[in-house]
């Protein structure tokens, strides 16, 4: 009998997973600056953000390059413009943990040194024509000149020779799998294999296989559960509006409680002659 596989946080992902090895955190930094040939491992520290402003929300990476850089990464496979927003909150609780962190007074009269910000979205789904930067002004305020902007970059191009073009690719081989096999342990084996063969993250998967296959198969009963939330929200609401117009219709008297049953299927008879009593309680 197959074990189930291990609980994780909800956003524990292979992307993850991969960046909290300093070895392919550099190689992302590389990617990202391949003039700094010279930086190594040890240049490089783990700033992500556990928890911003509500609990479990927080950033997918975030890593400072000595003192000199600070960098956040998101990964996402839906397009939105509202990354932006999500990125500007989590620069500023980077901050606020970076002067925290490095005893630095916001108060005092000297100024405070400051790493100098770098914003990344790398995007996974098949959204056509992606530009490649998205700012505060621009998206949300029509190009305006405004007190504090802010600028994301965006990258999405499929490449073999650095890890982030080969995340890239193996997230759209994944998309690929799950659209032939759905959510299944076959889609997962299969876009390792794949990878493998195509020498996309091999060594990571090598090293890491029946880690990556637990950390999917856990996110396809994460993707459940949210769906059953869902759901559960969108019948209570529908439930609520069809307890209204119930409402309205007994009040009018027009219709006999059958005939209002067949008008708001949610509820039923009982609940129907439920709503009636309290009705006629509160008119007394």
């Amino acid at each position: 009998m197959e074990q189930s596989a291990p609980k994780r946080k909800i956003k524990d992902s292979v992307f993850t997973n991969l960046f909290q090895d300093k070895k392919y955190l550099l190689q992302l930094y590389k990617a990202l600056h391949p003039e700094e040939c010279n930086v190594t491992e040890d240049e490089i520290a783990d700033v992500t953000i556990k928890h911003v402003l509500v609990d479990a929300d927080y950033n997918d990476l975030g890593f400072s390059v000595g003192n000199r850089l600070l960098v956040l990464v998101e990964s996402q496979t839906t397009w939105t413009f509202n990354i932006i927003v999500r990125a500007l909150m989590y620069l500023i609780q980077t901050y606020h943990d970076y002067f925290k962190r490095t005893n630095q007074n916001l108060y005092g009269s000297k100024k405070v040194n400051m790493p100098k910000p770098e914003l990344y979205v790398i995007y996974t789904g098949d959204r056509k024509n992606i530009p490649d930067t998205i700012s505060l002004s621009k998206e949300f305020f029509d190009g305006a000149k405004i007190s504090i902007d802010v600028e994301v970059k965006v990258l999405y191009q499929e490449n073999e020779k650095d890890i982030i073009g080969q995340y890239i690719i193996f997230s759209k081989v994944y998309n690929e799998q799950r659209r032939l096999y759905g959510n299944s342990k076959q889609a997962v084996t299969e876009t390792i294999h794949i990878c493998k063969n195509r020498n996309v993250l091999k060594e990571y998967l090598e090293n890491k296989e029946q880690e990556v296959v637990d950390i999917m198969m856990t996110l396809f009963d994460d993707e459940q559960i949210l769906r059953a939330y869902a759901k559960d929200i969108e019948d209570s609401k529908e439930k609520e509006t069809e307890r209204k117009t119930a409402e309205r219709l007994i009040k009018k008297g027009k219709m006999s409680l059958d005939e209002i049953a067949d008008c708001v299927p949610s509820l039923s008879l009982d609940e129907l002659k439920k709503l009636e009593a309290e009705l006629m309680q509160l008119e007394y």
